[in-house]
């Protein structure tokens, strides 16, 4: 089974690229993040003509997650049980949650596409909300790791250690490198689950954002933000891993490679 994940940065604006990168690579099951797009009019009839049956979780605004399978989609889930919302979005104060988590099972494994909050910076209240958020996802994450495999996939706006990060001394005092988001993290490992540590097609890092300033991905100046978080029982069936840089090449690219997956039987 071949599972990938990728922050595509507007699925409309990338749909040609998606399709193309779909019928070479051939994922079973595909996380989407960063669609951008209402869940009406995510691009099923598209991707269905490849043979996948598609979910999608989007308000057409920003954000946005969506799940592609091959191998069943069942179970689907909008929104994860007690995930915050941020109460400036709808213009009236009252806290909603985002499009940011969908979840499914496929293929016999529990499914979860995920696009953290940014957390703009420390010192913002969108900080403390990343920090809610993922306090929230662990509560949720842990009863589904008992019931069965589980794979929690994408965006998750923070760099595990300083090496997935092109200079350390750069991010000092910056979002996506702090130690309480990094203990977020090391949180959701103490469940059980596995960072599944990608094979970079370039240099040691396995980067997989690169800014979109020029040089930024010829350089090599990237962060490890995109993972691949899988229980024992999965993580224990990964036969190879790997960033497709390939992906974040010519024209028109997202700003981050999809991550690609093989799991044995």
């Amino acid at each position: 089974m071949r599972l990938a994940t990728w922050n595509v940065n507007s699925v409309k604006a990338r749909l040609p690229r998606l399709l193309e990168w779909l019928a070479e690579v051939k994922p079973d099951i595909v996380c989407l993040q960063e669609t951008k797009c209402p869940a009406d009019a995510f691009p099923a009839a598209e991707v269905g003509a490849l043979g996948y049956a598609a979910a999608a979780h989007g308000d057409g605004r920003w954000n946005g997650v969506a799940l592609l399978s091959a191998v069943g989609l069942d179970e689907v889930t909008l929104s994860f049980p007690g995930e915050p919302g941020f109460a400036e979005l709808d213009g009236v104060g009252a806290a909603r949650p985002e499009a940011r988590a969908i979840g499914a099972t496929c293929g016999g494994m529990r499914v979860w596409s995920l696009y953290a909050p940014n957390g703009r910076t420390v010192d913002s209240p969108h900080y403390a909300y990343k920090l809610d958020w993922f306090s929230a996802l662990r509560d949720a994450l842990e009863p589904e790791l008992a019931a069965g495999p589980v794979v929690a996939c994408g965006d998750f706006n923070v760099a595990p250690s300083d090496a997935d990060v092109w200079d350390p001394a750069l991010f000092v005092g910056s979002t996506h490198v702090t130690p309480a988001e990094r203990q977020a993290l090391a949180d959701l490992r103490a469940l059980g689950l596995h960072d599944v540590v990608p094979t970079p097609m370039k240099g040691p890092h396995p980067f997989t954002y690169w800014d979109y300033r020029a040089g930024m991905f010829h350089q090599n100046k990237g962060m490890r933000i995109d993972l691949v978080y899988a229980s024992e029982d999965v993580a224990g069936r990964v036969r190879s891993a790997y960033v497709d840089r390939e992906a974040r090449k010519g024209k028109g690219p997202s700003d981050h490679a999809p991550i690609v997956v093989d799991l044995r039987p």
